[in-house]
């Protein structure tokens, strides 16, 4: 039993060191896409080409003092951080690199993503509540309606493609796709799929939690140094997460695009890239919307497109294919 506890921690350490790694580069990355498309330079001083200035910024936030608000609720609002950090690193848990590299494969995957994500909400809820600032509080109000809202979207594209693969395990779902890959008879249910993740992570052009002209920062407005890094680290967690599932989901996972190639993690790895790419060029090219235009979005398109597409699928599983 000790061993197996071993080796499970191991694996497990073996997927959230590089995790955390690629948090780090992620940021750099980002911030030299931006500086590339608004024609300017980015982080170019620290170290070769800038390379090192994650470490710096990490290293900052980790000396800096972490301060605590007088008025603030101690506890929960030490503890909401570790919340989002710890619920953001969990999930990787059964998200496969290939069909032999997964440290728990487990048939109830996809729903287990799932319920993870959802909690998400409750470190940001408690964050704002506990800093005992009006700012927090309705930054912390707008994300919990915006994750609510589009989390719904999520899980009825999910149903559809559980009923395409007929499993809910990342394995079953990738294999399914050995001949065509969802993207192709899902093209819209992956338009709203990812734009869903780009709301589920508070990423622009749906960042209205962190709208700096009016809530200053958000529900993580009186954090600062370790705090601030760890919603940081888990917010960026989820997005390579997100991507990680756009790019299993719909464009079959380390399944290889070229025929007599044979399939490989690498593959995944630059789909997941891919991915990546685009919630940065997103960010860049798209303009902030309204919180009413946000949550029109939400329940008055993409509900309704994706429940429909839900019932189009049940109907033809049902009266065509059975």
């Amino acid at each position: 039993m000790i061993w197996f506890l071993l080796a499970f921690l191991l694996q497990f350490l073996g997927i959230v060191l590089p995790l955390l790694l690629c948090v780090a580069f992620l940021t750099l990355a980002e911030r030299k896409i931006l500086a590339a498309i608004q024609r300017r330079k980015g982080p170019n001083v620290v170290g070769f080409l800038g390379l090192l200035q994650p470490l710096a910024d990490g290293a900052k936030l980790i000396l800096k003092e972490t301060i605590l608000p007088s008025v603030a609720n101690r506890w929960l609002f030490i503890v909401a951080p570790l919340l989002t950090f710890f619920l953001s690193l969990s999930s990787w848990v059964v998200v496969p690199l290939s069909s032999l590299s997964v440290v728990a494969d487990v048939n109830l995957a996809l729903f287990y993503i799932f319920a993870i994500s959802s909690l998400g909400v409750y470190g940001i809820v408690i964050s704002g509540w506990s800093s005992n600032s009006r700012y927090a509080f309705l930054g912390a109000l707008r994300s919990a309606a915006q994750m609510i809202s589009y989390e719904i979207s999520i899980g009825i594209v999910l149903m559809c493609v559980i009923l395409y693969a007929g499993s809910v395990s990342f394995v079953d779902i990738v294999q399914f796709q050995k001949h065509i890959w969802f993207i192709v008879p899902m093209l819209p249910m992956a338009v709203v799929f990812f734009a869903s993740t780009l709301a589920e992570t508070n990423r622009p052009p749906f960042d209205l939690p962190e709208a700096e002209a009016e809530l200053v920062s958000g529900y993580n407005v009186e954090y600062s140094a370790a705090g601030f890094a760890l919603f940081f680290i888990g917010e960026y967690a989820n997005i390579i997460l997100m991507s990680t599932l756009n790019a299993i989901i719909f464009l079959g996972g380390w399944l290889s695009p070229i025929p007599f190639l044979p399939d490989s993690a690498l593959w995944l790895v630059l789909k997941v890239l891919l991915f990546l790419f685009l919630f940065v060029w997103v960010r860049a090219a798209f303009p902030r919307y309204r919180y009413d235009q946000l949550m029109r979005l939400g329940w008055k398109v993409f509900l309704p497109l994706s429940l429909g597409w839900l019932l189009f699928v049940a109907f033809l599983y049902v009266f065509i294919f059975f």
